[in-house]
């Protein structure tokens, strides 16, 4: 009796591993995209991450393929979309930042837009 109590205990476990050890990504949502026409603002967090806001409610976080040095105090940047008119993950764009000798190219390799309460920590942040 212990043996097949042991044996049904040890095939759920074994069913249920591969759910456990791996969680499912989330599905990307076309609320999780941006078009580049839309954006209205950016800020700079560092050299290699970058906030562009639509609306007050959706800000999108870009992660950048290599640092960009003149990115903090470019007053303008652009969005290059590559091949689509939506931008929804990492290799969906180019930011471009125009410098003395004509503009750089820095690929994007993670879009993730932010949710609620990363917007209002940072409003917060800002407030203090």
């Amino acid at each position: 009796m212990r043996v097949l109590i042991g044996s049904v205990v040890l095939a759920a476990l074994l069913s249920a591993g591969p759910a456990l050890a791996a969680p499912a990504k989330p599905e990307r949502s076309k609320s999780a995209c941006f078009r580049p026409d839309d954006v209205n603002g950016f800020t700079v967090i560092d050299d290699r991450t970058v906030d562009v806001t639509i609306s007050p409610r959706n800000v999108y976080r870009l992660t950048l393929f290599s640092p960009s040095p003149d990115i903090d105090w470019s007053l303008r940047i652009g969005i290059y979309s590559r091949g689509r008119s939506w931008v929804c993950s990492g290799y969906d764009a180019e930011i471009i930042v125009p410098d003395a000798t004509g503009r750089r190219r820095y690929p994007v390799t993670d879009v993730r837009k932010l949710t609620p309460e990363e917007l209002d920590a940072m409003k917060t942040a800002k407030k203090k």
